[in-house]
């Protein structure tokens, strides 16, 4: 059993932020997965207006330390090169 009021609280802090982390990497996740929809339908200007929610929803979660930051900066390289593949593919056609 917890002694002090420090550790009877941290079960209530860890639950909070649990929850604060879990929507953080959920908007992440759901700004990411619609990206690669539009970029499938190769609607390359929807994406390119979404990117500074992408980048804003990334930068928070690697800054809060929910994913790491060489992970933050492999998804937004990634990202940004399937928008230019599918610019390039599009031009060609």
């Amino acid at each position: 059993m917890p002694v002090t009021k420090t550790t009877k609280r941290r079960p209530q802090q860890n639950e909070r932020k649990r929850i604060i982390n879990k929507k953080r990497i959920l908007e992440m996740r759901k700004l990411v997965k619609e990206a690669n929809t539009l970029i499938a339908a190769k609607d390359t200007e929807a994406v390119e207006k979404m990117m500074p929610q992408i980048y804003k929803a990334i930068d928070k979660a690697a800054k809060v330390g929910i994913i790491k930051k060489n992970t933050a900066a492999r998804k937004k390289s990634r990202m940004m090169k399937k928008i230019s593949s599918t610019k390039s593919n599009s031009k060609e056609s």
